[in-house]
């Protein structure tokens, strides 16, 4: 099954507070009330935080008979309409593995394909306890008319077409392809929206709404694709949680008490996103970030790429969870970040600066070049390099990594990254490629030799100016050799090879290239500093 949803659009920027999903149950015919809200507590099990009683407030569609007694009830289940990665519409909901679920009996079962089998295996891990259940939706499209602004989800099940299905839905045939141009209704088989009026404040089940934002849908078909490629047959999932890995699901009560209620005295950081602290989990010292729900692009797109790619030189994802706050648990680097070392009392050396250079940019590769499709971080910078307590790197924070297809992307509505870190034609030329990273890993090296910042702010001078600013005049200087002996770092004092930091300058001078072309590839990068590793060492 594929889900091929207004190709037109493929981002947004906001979502609305209700969307509807319509809802399969299948039980032994009863035309009992009390029978009926027994069966809604069976549907509400399956999606969090909405109780029965909010489903029966959206009274079922309809009752389909048949003549084995086994009868369906379609239920409009209630959910806030989320934008998701930046990228579609959706909701998260959590469902708990039971043994011998699998991912198209999830589907099928327990939510009547509101999603599919390779869309649930796209996000999540076969080990994982607890699943991230993404529910399509959609906010309406005021291009197609303004009089529209509430919307079920609605799977079509074999044997139906465009015809049985507005007669079902009191809709019209018109109105219904409007809003899903494209789509092929004799497949039986697609996920499709059905319009209600919302503008004049009522649902379409006469239900008091909120005023509910104009936003295209999105389509999947692109994920569902991805997916695929990754499926080689149908897979059971089995609730396992090893020794070594904390894999998905702690209750948010277990972390609470793992982190003495998320006190200060555990508190280890603080970033855009979330606070990050240390805690003692199932035996195992972790790291936990803690989200509020209004970070669930940044959640999903580091819980996307953390369950599908694993290296050495890569911080390890061992779990994650979605009561009232987003949680993700992450294996505990103790020696704290790049940039606190750099600016810090201690002198790194520079064997272990080199080292620390490779080991990221051998990270940077790996997602680069490796993996299909590939990844872009986004967010490189020295705090985003975490040290091991062998002075080894790990890159860490991929909450704005981009997935990508081929070669470029067009760059989002949000501007993202840290400023200093960004290249010239990120908010200019509106294409997303690696050498965004490239850029700000050619910024990284410029700190690794003078541990100064990325805007500095020098004494004297009112205005801050970029580290590549500060090298680019180095390197124009009659004697270079001269203007980048002044930048290196005081603290290193003598107690390094001129020659090996020179060479560091010139690749981080091809790195931060203003023109993206002549940047180069992760994989050159890595080549050149093993070069400088081998020689420092031999040095």
């Amino acid at each position: 099954m594929y889900y091929y949803l207004f190709p037109a659009d493929s981002s947004c920027t906001d979502g609305c507070p209700l969307a509807l999903a319509s809802y399969s149950y299948s039980y032994y015919y009863t035309t009992n009330y009390d029978e009926l809200k027994e069966v809604a507590k069976l549907s509400a099990q399956h999606f969090s935080n909405i109780s029965a009683s909010e489903i029966l407030s959206y009274f079922p569609t309809s009752i389909e008979h048949s003549r084995d007694g086994l009868d369906t009830t379609i239920y409009n289940i209630p959910f806030s309409c989320d934008c998701l990665n930046g990228e579609y519409l959706g909701h998260v909901f959590p469902y708990t593995v039971y043994s011998g679920d699998s991912y198209g009996y999830i589907a099928e079962h327990r939510y009547a394909h509101l999603i599919t089998a390779e869309w649930l295996m796209w996000f999540n891990n076969n080990r994982a306890v607890t699943l991230m259940v993404i529910v399509n939706c959609s906010c309406g499209n005021e291009h197609v008319s303004k009089d529209y602004g509430l919307f079920i989800t609605y799977p079509m099940k074999p044997g139906e077409n465009l015809k049985s299905i507005a007669l079902n839905t009191n809709t019209s045939s018109e109105l219904i392809q409007m809003y899903n141009p494209g789509l092929n209704f004799s497949a039986g088989t697609d996920l499709l929206y059905i319009p209600g009026r919302g503008s004049s404040g009522k649902s379409i089940t006469g239900k008091a709404v909120a005023p509910l934002a104009a936003a295209a849908g999105v389509t999947l078909l692109i994920w569902i694709m991805y997916a695929g490629f990754y499926r080689k047959k149908e897979q059971k999932v089995v609730p396992h949680i090893s020794a070594s890995a904390v894999q998905s699901h702690a209750s948010g009560q277990e972390l609470a008490r793992s982190t003495n209620g998320f006190s200060v005295s555990n508190k280890i950081g603080e970033g855009g996103f979330g606070a990050v602290y240390y805690a003692e989990l199932r035996g195992k010292a972790t790291a936990i970030k803690q989200m509020n729900r209004q970070a669930i692009t940044e959640f999903l797109a580091e819980l996307k790429i953390l369950t599908r790619v694993h290296h050495l030189n890569l911080v390890c994802l061992i779990g994650y969870c979605v009561e009232r706050y987003l949680f993700l648990v992450y294996e505990y680097i103790d020696n704290g970040n790049l940039s606190q070392h750099l600016r810090g009392k201690d002198t790194l050396p520079w064997s272990t600066r080199v080292q620390i250079a490779l080991d990221s940019a051998r990270g940077l590769e790996y997602i680069h070049e490796h993996t299909v499709p590939f990844y872009i971080h986004r967010d490189i910078k020295s705090a985003n390099i975490l040290i091991d307590k062998n002075f080894h790197a790990k890159i860490g924070d991929f909450g704005l990594t981009k997935l990508v297809e081929n070669g470029n992307s067009i760059i989002p509505t949000r501007f993202m990254g840290t400023f200093g870190y960004m290249p010239p034609e990120y908010g200019h030329s509106g294409i997303v490629s690696t050498k965004i990273d490239v850029y700000a890993f050619g910024v990284v090296l410029y700190e690794i030799i003078s541990s100064k910042e990325a805007i500095v702010k020098e004494d004297g001078i009112d205005e801050a100016r970029s580290l590549v600013a500060l090298f680019g005049e180095a390197h124009d200087h009659p004697n270079p050799i001269e203007g980048i002996s002044r930048l290196i770092d005081p603290k290193l004092k003598d107690n390094y090879p001129f020659d090996s930091v020179h060479k560091m300058a010139q690749l981080a001078k091809a790195c931060t290239e203003k023109d993206h072309e002549m940047r180069p590839t992760m994989r050159s990068v890595v080549v050149a500093l093993m070069a400088l590793s081998s020689s420092t060492e031999n040095g």
